[in-house]
């Protein structure tokens, strides 16, 4: 037991040493996540003082520490941490020394029964986000899922008749578009016409394993959905994103476990190619980032249309500089490397004014299902190489 608290808080310290440390939270130098999960006091450097927060929300579970980029997204755009709850004590813990604002429920009933609240943020084990979602949908409240957001096409069926009926907001943090600069500031080049009509996107999504940190639900596939459900689901949405795609369909799909064989139930690698009413797009994914790297994945999008091309480098530009949120535009009147770093982030604000105000501005619920379903089905029919 005790061995399994220390992994689950390793995980969690490399989670925020990763994606949420040094992507969602650029801000937080080295040495304050390296200290995040001991007992030292973090104030959170996105808290606005000087802005009455517009909604008050909620945690129940945080198995990922991915929760902690919501967290702050949230607050960002106008939330207030009231409360939150866990079944672990040491997760309760950890996300009690950095949040000691906020109020520890003593169950999930009483989040869920809470009318002041208006929503709720998972980082659950991954299978479990969308019974909860739907808890919470029920009881009148929005919900905002770590990704991915649902595991099966049971549960995505189930999610949509209930979000249907009760009309509540059900979104899944995509951080790799949501909580990264230079994919924000591609999106707006695409709007505004800068390399023409996109018609294919290149996601790569390389991560690295940090094998003796990860919790034992991180190895099963029916808790934690499969390498294209999970990581996968993110470049779908950016696929979705900027060809404009309304419809779409997995068009091949393949997994493979080359070097982790005492977890038969894992997967390494896996790829994807997708066909859209408005584009094509290819992902490729993989547990495979070197020690090497100074970050936890070169993640890499490429927007191809037909008058130029964008290439981000989301967290690392090799040889280069170490920083992330590099963006490439390369069109007919330029060649042109734009620092993203800069950039201000609106999924937070945008989700919260979608809360209040009843819109679907930070994204709509037709997306967020589809790129879901896209991502379960790759990963439901994929062909597995077996090596």
């Amino acid at each position: 037991m005790k061995n399994e608290q220390n992994k689950r808080r390793d995980f969690l310290k490399n989670a925020l040493a990763s994606a949420t440390g040094l992507v969602l939270l650029p801000s937080i130098s080295q040495e304050v996540v390296a200290n995040s999960t001991q007992s030292k006091t973090i104030v959170s450097p996105y808290i606005h003082k000087n802005i009455a927060p517009k909604i008050k929300f909620s945690v129940i579970g945080m198995n990922h520490g991915h929760i902690y980029g919501q967290v702050e997204a949230v607050i960002r755009g106008g939330g207030e941490l009231v409360s939150y709850f866990a079944k672990e004590a040491d997760l309760l813990s950890n996300f009690a020394k950095r949040y000691p604002n906020a109020k520890q429920a003593s169950s999930e009933a009483e989040i869920l029964e809470d009318k002041s609240i208006h929503l709720v943020l998972s980082s659950s084990i991954a299978s479990e986000r969308a019974p909860l979602g739907i808890r919470v949908m029920k009881h009148g409240k929005d919900f905002m899922s770590d990704k991915p957001g649902i595991t099966t096409l049971e549960q995505l069926a189930e999610v949509r008749k209930v979000q249907k009926e009760t009309k509540r907001i059900y979104s899944i943090m995509f951080s790799e578009r949501f909580e990264n600069k230079a994919t924000v500031k591609a999106g707006e080049l695409v709007k505004a016409g800068a390399i023409g009509k996109v018609i294919q996107t290149i996601g790569m999504g390389p991560h690295r394993i940090n094998l003796a940190s990860r919790p034992a639900w991180f190895f099963d596939k029916k808790q934690f959905g499969g390498i294209l459900c999970d990581i996968g689901s993110h470049q779908c949405d950016q696929f979705l994103f900027f060809t404009g795609s309304t419809k779409a369909e997995v068009v091949s799909s393949q997994v493979a476990n080359y070097t982790h064989k005492q977890y038969p139930q894992f997967e390494d690698f896996g790829d994807m190619v997708l066909r859209g009413n408005e584009g094509t797009g290819y992902v490729r994914v993989d547990w495979f980032s070197p020690d090497g790297l100074k970050t936890w994945g070169d993640g890499r999008l490429t927007i191809l249309g037909t008058e130029g091309y964008i290439e981000i480098r989301k967290n690392i530009d090799i040889a280069l500089r170490d920083s992330g949120n590099n963006l490439y535009l390369v069109n007919n009147k330029e060649t042109k490397y734009i620092d993203c770093n800069n950039e201000v982030l609106p999924y937070g604000e945008q989700l919260v004014n979608d809360i209040v105000n009843r819109t679907e501005t930070a994204m709509s619920q037709e997306h967020c299902f589809l790129a879901t379903e896209l991502s379960i089905k790759a990963q439901k029919f994929a062909r597995n190489v077996v090596v």
